[in-house]
């Protein structure tokens, strides 16, 4: 898919920086990537967002800001404990939070893979505008003891009940990513949760539960979404464990220009229905999942 290049980022990125006063000295990050000749793109091969084979929703987003940018896209495969230090240059530790511990080469210049929003990543990075929606749900085998709850029309109601069916197994979850228990009040409450430690790679929880290594997993919306397509009849949904969540490109806190760039190039996507066009190609039940994020945006004639 060719990027529209109708879209005049030069004029509207200089616009923006005079209407807001910012300091040339702000735009070097900018100025860096366009001097350099290439965005490098951190990449964790997750859900349909990065596929591992060369595309996927934000590969394919980053794919177009370089060509609106006028620069090389360049993909730099990491991983989710590693993203966050390839991206900043600061070694950091998950456990028990996450804490910069050293530094480390810088090897990219965002970091896009269906990255929740979440308040303790915010201390390392800066967020761009939401580039997709998400929630946690829970899923279970078959063959769980735990059953699909029956939808109430409350969706507080709807987590209680979920969270009520935690009790009849054990439950994958992950420390200091979206799947983290105690963002959702679940620690010591009596529930059997199982830390998933066979790897950081979050496509690994729905194959390990299948092996019947726990009952049930957490998981975010669009894995989910992939994960009923990929093993249709081998899982069925619990019900959801939290409200709705935001995904967002990630930028060092220092490439405030680039970001602003981003989120311009953003906006002007999902206004021209090219947005959209890509939601169809790798999620195109999410709309269904999550109608609100989508509610709004143009698709293409």
């Amino acid at each position: 898919m060719r990027a529209d290049r109708s879209f005049p980022w030069h004029s509207r990125l200089l616009g923006l920086l005079l209407a807001l006063g910012i300091h040339a000295a702000w735009a070097d990050d900018l100025k860096d990537i366009l001097q350099r000749g290439e965005l490098r793109h951190l990449g964790v091969p997750y859900a349909n967002f990065v596929t591992g084979s060369g595309d996927g929703l934000d590969v394919e987003l980053m794919q177009q800001f370089a060509h609106h940018l006028g620069v090389r896209y360049v993909p730099v495969e990491t991983t989710w404990e590693d993203a966050i230090g390839d991206l900043t240059g600061k070694e950091i530790r998950y456990a028990p939070t996450l804490r910069q511990v050293g530094t480390r080469p810088v090897r990219g210049d965002v970091i896009a893979n269906g990255m929740t929003i979440l308040e303790p990543r915010r201390k390392f990075v800066d967020f761009s505008d939401p580039t997709f929606p998400s929630a946690v749900w829970l899923l279970a085998r078959p063959d769980s003891k735990a059953t699909p709850i029956r939808p109430s029309g409350s969706l507080e109601q709807d987590i209680q009940a979920t969270k009520a069916m935690l009790k009849l197994g054990t439950t994958f979850v992950m420390d200091n990513s979206c799947l983290d228990p105690t963002l959702y009040d679940l620690e010591g409450k009596g529930f059997r949760l199982k830390r998933f430690t066979n790897s950081t790679n979050l496509n690994d929880l729905v194959p390990a539960m299948l092996k019947r290594e726990s009952d049930m997993t957490l998981l975010d919306v669009p894995d989910v979404l992939t994960a009923l397509e990929r093993w249709p009849g081998q899982i069925k949904v619990i019900g959801p464990v939290s409200g709705e969540q935001r995904m967002a490109a990630a930028f060092r806190k220092d490439s405030p220009a680039l970001r602003e760039a981003f989120n311009h190039f953003l906006a002007h996507i999902k206004q021209n229905g090219t947005y959209m066009q890509l939601v169809d190609k790798y999620f195109r039940s999410a709309p269904r999942y999550l109608p609100i994020f989508f509610r709004d945006i143009p698709r293409r004639d």
